[in-house]
């Protein structure tokens, strides 16, 4: 079997190896044990069933969608398995009904490296996490992936993927809704000025809300990074959802010029992120990408990659949990590879990262569909009716 026969790739079709294959078999059969342990899906929204059905498929079937707690809850307790249920979209009366049940509540999200395009514009998902502690958002109670990053031993084979994933992802210009055109090279404040870029993030969004501590929201953030950098550069980037007209969070230019030197729309965020040397935010994945591209990165907050060594830590992080010092290659390897669960949008199968990014280079697989454009035309008017 090893010497004569051929292996095909199942993602790509082109010549691998019996290891390979066995790799992909144990990769499928571990996700399948896990979705055994699962009895219902709740919470999620009616356009990311399908893909969500497959990130969970117990072939052939998978779990069913429920929309009332109780009956959800009922179901799961009769069975002895868990429910899975999307973080953001948790009602206040599941936790207590499931605890009293016994039965174990999974939280699902987005993964950090999720599609070409938006999620509050109607783009599936690509990768999510599937945490049964908590969710690596919300720091007052242990998750999947702090346990990870406390307490897996990163061996050199993990930490030399992780390396050369960090190398494909600045090089291709990754970030988690796409990847970047390489736009043009812009210069900014005067000769030998610190110039920092704070990423604004939706208002609403519960890693602010969680994660945020005593600054409440952007304009607060942009406050206390001139207060603490008076003499630097500040450029402000609005979060593409609320620039897109999708989410709450829009600020008045006159507000943030009181603070920032320079508002920047358009592009990827990344192309600016090269251009800059540090990364003042609150929460945002724009500091994990900004690690990832050599910056120096100052968190007001407590989001998942802080409290490791590898930020200037203004806000609160529970320092009882995370006393470990990491490798950029640990940090990287745990939220990239370890934590999430990723599918590939071509074949429908379970994957690795690698195989994800590499579909980011066809724009067919992203292509809008009526509900999408849709979507992106009200989101214009919004933003339009907003100015």
């Amino acid at each position: 079997m090893i010497q004569d026969w051929h292996y095909r790739d199942p993602y790509t079709g082109k010549a691998t190896t019996i290891l390979k294959v066995l790799e992909f078999q144990a990769l499928w059969r571990r996700i399948i044990d896990a979705n055994q342990n699962i009895g219902v899906c709740f919470g999620m929204s009616l356009w990311k069933r399908r893909r969500i059905a497959a990130f969970f498929t117990t072939p052939p079937t998978h779990p069913p969608f429920f929309r009332q707690v109780g009956p959800a809850v009922k179901r799961c307790a009769t069975q002895g398995r868990a429910l899975v249920t999307w973080a953001t979209r948790m009602p206040p009366t599941l936790a207590p009904q499931a605890q009293a049940a016994k039965v174990p509540v999974w939280r699902v999200e987005d993964g950090f490296v999720r599609s070409v395009g938006l999620g509050s514009g109607l783009q599936v998902p690509a990768s999510i996490f599937v945490d049964q502690r908590g969710i690596y958002y919300d720091p007052s109670e242990p998750s999947d992936l702090e346990h990870i990053l406390a307490t897996v031993t990163f061996d050199s084979h993990l930490r030399e993927r992780a390396r050369l994933l960090i190398d494909h992802v600045v090089c291709k210009g990754i970030s988690k809704y796409g990847r970047s055109e390489q736009g043009q090279v812009s210069e900014w404040g005067m000769p030998g000025q610190r110039v920092l870029l704070v990423p604004g993030q939706v208002s609403d969004d519960l890693s602010v809300v969680k994660g945020g501590g005593p600054v409440r929201g952007n304009l607060e953030l942009l406050r206390a990074v001139h207060r603490c950098n008076p003499d630097a550069f500040i450029i402000y980037r609005p979060h593409p959802d609320v620039v897109a007209g999708h989410r709450q969070g829009r600020l008045p230019d006159k507000a943030v010029m009181a603070y920032a030197d320079h508002i920047s729309i358009g592009g990827s965020i990344t192309d600016i992120m090269g251009q800059v040397d540090e990364i003042h935010t609150l929460t945002s994945l724009a500091g994990f990408e900004g690690l990832m591209r050599q910056r120096k990165v100052v968190t007001y907050g407590c989001p998942f990659y802080a409290g490791w060594g590898l930020t200037t830590d203004l806000g609160q992080v529970p320092t009882n949990r995370r006393q470990r010092t990491l490798l950029l290659e640990d940090l990287v390897a745990g939220a990239l590879i370890l934590y999430p669960r990723y599918i590939d949008p071509l074949t429908q199968l379970p994957c690795e990262v690698e195989t994800v990014i590499e579909r980011f280079n066809d724009m067919r697989l992203w292509r809008p569909t009526l509900l999408m454009r849709i979507k992106q035309l009200q989101g214009k008017i919004k933003h339009m009716m907003a100015h």
